[in-house]
């Protein structure tokens, strides 16, 4: 992002080459700061409109513009002689303006949209006008990388010359703005930004203005380019990381964390309130140590990572809801030692083949496998005595494509089989009728008494032949 202000005794501008759209003929400018350059397109009547305010109200020479041509004002010859008429005369004013540099002038050359002064008194001047309405109405305030990035750097310069003396673009309106805001969303970029060569991904920032901030969500920006989250260790709740190429939690709980050694820790790390973590579509492999440092989490999203395995994360002793979804998970051996009082597990599109290890996992309400290869109908054995489970998809298994598929998950279930939503869908009349009668069947053959019998008070019983 460029830096008028550092750069200002090496920037130029410089009038290139005409074209034409729709017969009107527009003239590119290139504009140089430093190592920050951009292009941006006019025609002649943009110059005439900008060379009366200048004139009026910045004390440019009225006859420096090059004058109007009413007849054969389209020739190839004539383009070019105007082009360099306006190449000097850009110049000109350019050198005139420099010390001071008007809005008008900025923004003709849309100074506001890619260098750090002009695009803070735009916004500014947004946040003087509308900060408050905006508080009040909206649910996530979008900020570009951008813009973070010229707040920060803004943080490291005195005041700048060009500090305009209209209230309306005090820089403190922008901090108190930020320090409101408690919903924050970051879309970064790896484009180019309109004709600069500025790439959004390569600008750092920080987030310290951000005294109240509850709730972040990131979208495709680097960790790298994200500093200072100290100060969100106390107020933050939810937190969101999608397509950032995330390979570890401590990217992000650590990122102002020079030593990241557990042993050195102390508790001035812990994130005190933060009980969302959704990092999806990233590259983590392992749910590492960070984890410790949000005794707090409630909600744990990792869906469409590369874990194949989960690690004792028993030491969150609030956690309920655990998605690990489209992931590469094949084995869940013991899962009750590691998870404690879950409630809802989504292991979606992976790679299970068995139910056992989740046999123990007593309050476990909510289980999504499908889009897994589970073959065997046995194997709802190991989870059809979990007192609390009700939801229970396993549809897109190849299980799910055997014949009476429902009917003999359901009868699994004994006297809960009324209460379980198979595949978004409770038990029908008919499919109830039919399980009874499988499960009879089955209880025949062990000389032990339907449940469905006995939670009806029948007298019947089942003796063995």
């Amino acid at each position: 992002m460029s830096s008028f202000v550092t750069y200002r005794n090496e920037s130029t501008v410089d009038v290139v080459e005409p074209s034409t759209k729709d017969n009107v003929t527009f003239y590119k400018i290139i504009v140089k700061v430093g190592p920050v350059h951009w292009n941006v397109l006019h025609r002649y009547s943009d110059f005439v409109d900008l060379h009366e305010r200048l004139v009026n109200d910045h004390g440019v020479a009225k006859d420096l513009l090059p004058p109007k041509k009413v007849i054969r004002n389209k020739t190839p010859k004539f383009v070019e002689q105007r082009r360099e008429a306006l190449n000097e005369y850009l110049k000109n004013v350019f050198n005139y303006l420099k010390l001071t540099m008007p809005s008008e002038f900025a923004h003709f050359l849309d100074f506001h949209i890619y260098d750090i002064f002009f695009l803070l008194q735009d916004l500014a001047k947004k946040f003087f006008l509308e900060g408050d309405k905006l508080l009040e109405t909206e649910k996530c305030h979008k900020f570009s990388p951008l813009e973070l990035h010229a707040i920060s750097e803004r943080f490291k310069m005195a005041c700048p010359p060009m500090e305009k003396q209209d209230q309306m673009y005090d820089f403190s309106h922008i901090l108190d703005f930020c320090s409101q805001v408690s919903s924050l969303n970051i879309e970064g970029s790896y484009d180019k930004l309109g004709t600069s060569n500025v790439v959004p991904n390569d600008l750092h920032f920080d987030l310290i203005p951000f005294k109240c901030l509850a709730d972040l969500k990131i979208l495709g920006v680097p960790m790298e380019c994200i500093h200072s989250v100290g100060s969100l260790r106390d107020t933050l709740n939810s937190l969101s990381i999608h397509i950032a190429g995330v390979i570890s939690l401590n990217e992000f709980l650590l990122v102002d964390v020079l030593h990241k050694d557990p042993s050195s820790l102390a508790d001035t790390v812990i994130w005190k309130k933060l009980y969302s973590i959704s990092i999806v579509s990233n590259n983590i492999n392992k749910v590492d140590w960070a984890i410790k440092l949000v005794p707090k989490l409630q909600h744990l999203n990792l869906s469409s990572n590369k874990l194949a395995e989960l690690c004792d994360i028993s030491c969150l002793h609030e956690l309920r809801e655990l998605n690990l979804s489209m992931n590469r998970f094949s084995l869940c051996e013991n899962w009750h030692a590691k998870i404690g009082n879950i409630v809802k597990i989504d292991l979606s599109q992976n790679k299970i083949e068995s139910l056992q290890g989740f046999s123990k996992l007593y309050s476990l309400e909510s289980l999504d496998l499908s889009c897994n290869i589970i073959t065997d109908i046995e194997e709802v054995q190991h989870i059809c005595n979990l007192p609390c489970l009700e939801y229970l998809w396993l549809t897109a298994n190849p299980v799910a494509s055997s014949i009476d598929y429902r009917v003999k998950v359901i009868e699994q279930f004994n006297a809960r089989m009324t209460e379980v939503c198979l595949d978004n869908e409770k038990a029908s009349e008919k499919e109830l009728d039919t399980a009874r009668v499988l499960q009879a069947l089955r209880i025949v053959k062990e000389g032990k008494t339907p449940s469905f019998l006995m939670n009806n008070n029948s007298t019947h019983s089942f003796k063995r032949s």
